[in-house]
């Protein structure tokens, strides 16, 4: 009945009792070609498309003739998997000696189904199914089941367990000894990549690495590539120590970029683990000695006690807090035209006085200013310190500088950063040119830091701008697409740090806008005291300013070269 387009309920005039199967004669589930559902060879099953359908039909389930399991279709050819596998494995159909139901039976005379119940009961009880005769587990009947639920353990996809015994994390940690060698020789790692490299000494150490990167790998979210490379570093870092177990020198691991292996992941699981003698000189080390090797010894060796307290601090009366580096680098900068000039008439600080002091000051006001910053913080610690006989700055003072008015920036590079389809570039744009926050604030943002729309700052809360939060939207994404398993904090990383924990710097945001960052703030303040005719209070409120920074701007206001500049016509940033 193919030609006709109706279903015996939708018939015309109907519904129409349809006819019985010509097959079974079962008057209920018809299918088409006069037969019902459970005999047609293509009616529908459990894995049957919905567009395969001629009409919407429930699939026909029945019970497992062998085991009575609920859940068997025209797909499992009306017989569960497990009775199909019981009746190939045994052939032979008897009456069951336990149940007496005519089905197929094993060897010693009894059914599938009083085999389950048997181990059913037996797994209830915690003992062997053996321990049990079939006829007294079956004594007060069966337990029937759904057709497919029963699985063997340890098949399928199912979690991987290790069973294997963990290494032993006790061994990281460094001998109290150490072998001594004659002779420091470099080591060719080239050689050992071409014919290979000693295997580490110690194998459980060796394992206990393996364990311990692996771990720190996942926590901070590396990728394959790099957890491998690292672990093949610290293989062949044992293989070549001089002293098995002893802590592992920073020297040693720099040499590994020749053989392209990373540096920055080992140095950081080395220090995670404890086990890492950093014997490499500071930056700043080598930059002082660069910048007085030119000065006499004595002089020289007085600069050296003002560099190691103004770095380490001292304890000892008069007491001194350790500076930051920048601030040793800028002080030591500014007296050092006039140090070099002392130093081709004095051997020593001490031959320095007053007079010389006041003939070395420049005659342009903050210059004047800088140097006797650099020179007073020597003299102080070198009078405190008794190498010198008396503070040849005390009591100098200096007229205190005008402040300047800064540069105005340049709006097309700012708004090319702006638009910029590097959604890092224009989220750093964003946050500074409208929002001005501080550098050191930008870089210890973190992602929680921004939410409900606001940027969450520890002095204060800033609602976000809507070209800002557009902006923020793009890099969030961007951050997440390239780095998902990262577990670096910070809002703002890059390919480097990706792998770490720490934040970014200014050089690399400097970078990334292609101007500084504090060049874009202070000419957002300096446009909002403008703005608001130098109004004190709305600048501390909007950048978190002192009454002192806010009044420098202020000052500017009326400043002349700030009023003679005309910034050129051009449409807002947006």
């Amino acid at each position: 009945m193919r030609e006709i387009p109706y279903c015996f309920d939708c018939w015309p005039g109907g519904p129409v009792t349809p006819p019985p199967c010509r097959r079974c004669l079962s008057r209920t589930d018809y299918y088409t070609s006069g037969l019902c559902a459970r005999c047609h060879p293509d009616a529908p099953g459990a894995r049957t498309p919905d567009r395969l359908l001629p009409y919407p039909v429930v699939p026909v389930v029945d019970s497992c003739p062998d085991c009575h399991a609920w859940g068997v279709m025209r797909t499992d050819r009306w017989i569960c998997a497990g009775c199909r596998s019981w009746r190939e494995n045994h052939p032979r159909i008897a009456d069951c000696l336990t149940c007496g139901r005519r089905v197929a039976v094993a060897d010693d005379g009894s059914c599938r189904l009083c085999h389950k119940q048997r181990g059913l009961l037996a797994r209830q009880l915690g003992c062997r199914p053996s321990k049990f005769d079939l006829s007294e587990a079956n004594r007060y009947g069966q337990q029937l089941f759904f057709a497919g639920i029963w699985r063997r353990e340890g098949s399928g996809r199912r979690p991987y367990i290790p069973k294997a015994v963990p290494a032993d994390q006790s061994l990281l940690r460094p001998t109290l000894y150490q072998q001594l060698t004659l002779l420091e020789l470099p080591r060719d790692l080239s050689v050992g990549r071409a014919r290979g490299f000693l295997p580490p000494p110690d194998a459980a150490r060796a394992a206990a690495w393996q364990e311990f990167v692996g771990e720190h790998a996942t926590r901070h979210g590396w990728g394959t590539a790099v957890t491998e490379k690292v672990q093949k570093a610290i293989r062949i870092l044992l293989g070549t120590q001089d002293t098995p177990g002893a802590a592992i020198r920073a020297s040693d691991v720099l040499v590994m970029s020749s053989i392209r292996l990373p540096i920055r992941p080992v140095l950081e699981v080395l220090t995670a683990a404890g086990m890492l003698a950093d014997d490499r000189v500071p930056p700043i080390d080598r930059w002082f000695d660069t910048q007085t090797g030119m000065l006499p010894e004595q002089m020289r060796l007085e600069l050296n006690v003002w560099f190691d307290i103004a770095r380490h601090g001292s304890s000892t009366p008069p007491r001194f807090r350790p500076r930051a580096e920048t601030t040793i680098k800028s002080q030591l900068a500014f007296a050092l035209p006039t140090l070099r000039a002392w130093a081709t008439t004095h051997e020593s600080l001490r031959e320095i006085g007053r007079d010389d002091v006041l003939a070395a000051l420049p005659a342009d006001a903050r210059a004047r200013s800088s140097v006797l910053q650099g020179l007073r913080s020597i003299f102080r610690i070198l009078k405190a310190r008794k190498l010198v006989f008396v503070n040849p700055t005390a009591r100098v003072s200096v007229a205190k500088p005008h402040p300047t008015a800064p540069d105005p920036i340049n709006l097309d590079q700012l708004r090319s950063a702006l638009t910029s389809p590097d959604p890092t570039c224009a989220a750093l744009a964003g946050l500074l040119a409208f929002h001005a926050v501080r550098v050191r604030q930008l870089i210890a943002l973190q992602v929680s830091d921004i939410r409900d729309g606001r940027l969450h700052l520890p002095d204060r809360i800033v609602p976000l701008a809507e070209p800002v939060r557009q902006r923020m939207t793009a890099y969030l994404d961007y951050r997440q697409q390239n780095w998902p398993a990262t577990a670096n904090p910070h809002l703002f990383i890059h390919y480097r740090n990706a792998n770490t924990t720490t934040p970014t710097t200014p050089w690399w945001i400097r970078k990334r806008l292609g101007m500084t960052a504090q060049s874009i703030r202070m000419d957002r303040i300096l446009e909002e005291a403008h703005s608001t005719g130098g109004d004190i209070r709305r600048l501390c409120d909007l950048f978190g300013l002192s009454i002192a920074g806010a009044y420098r701007y202020t000052t500017m206001v009326d400043h002349p070269a700030v009023a003679e500049y005309e910034p050129p016509r051009q449409r807002p940033l947006r």
